[in-house]
């Protein structure tokens, strides 16, 4: 077996093509349920409106699985980098809000490396990458930062 390929900040700057896909009810419904939602602003068109909101909004880190959905390829620019999916670990993330997302909303992902970081003596290295969304109107709507961990098994100075 070959070397395993590292990454490092000569990384920085890489970008994931742009996805983009529509906040469909069904799905956020699914979403919902599984972490056990129930606030009617979620659920109820008229509850929202109510709450002076244009639509049925989106809980904050459902943007995560959106982002995910969009791409038919989700892990694309770690694999043109050349690292092995088996490797990678969610690490966490974060969301600034812009504006309300709602069903129905396009959004468009634009990802990129935005850092690369070596910890536990270069036994695993975060990458993080910023994530502008826009919507079908190309406002900016959100911004993310994920954090994933490559592991770098077999590296000589692990802790």
């Amino acid at each position: 077996m070959g070397a395993l390929r590292r990454i490092d900040e000569t990384f920085v700057g890489r970008r994931r093509s742009p996805t983009s896909i529509k906040v469909e009810a069904s799905q956020l419904r699914m979403f919902l349920r599984s972490i056990g939602e129930d606030q009617p602003i979620f659920h109820d068109l008229e509850v929202a409106r109510a709450a002076g909101l244009r639509g049925i909004p989106i809980p904050a880190t459902y943007l995560f699985c959106l982002h995910m959905l969009s791409a038919k390829e989700p892990y694309e620019l770690y694999r043109d980098i050349g690292i092995e999916l088996g490797r990678l670990l969610h690490g966490e993330q974060s969301f600034t809000y812009r504006a309300q997302v709602c069903v129905g909303d396009v959004l468009t992902f634009e990802a990129q490396i935005s850092d690369v970081v070596d910890k536990k003596n270069g036994a695993m290295t975060v990458v993080s990458q910023t994530i502008r969304v826009k919507n079908q109107d190309e406002q900016h709507v959100a911004d993310m930062v994920l954090n994933t961990i490559v592991l770098n098994p077999g590296c000589e100075n692990a802790a």
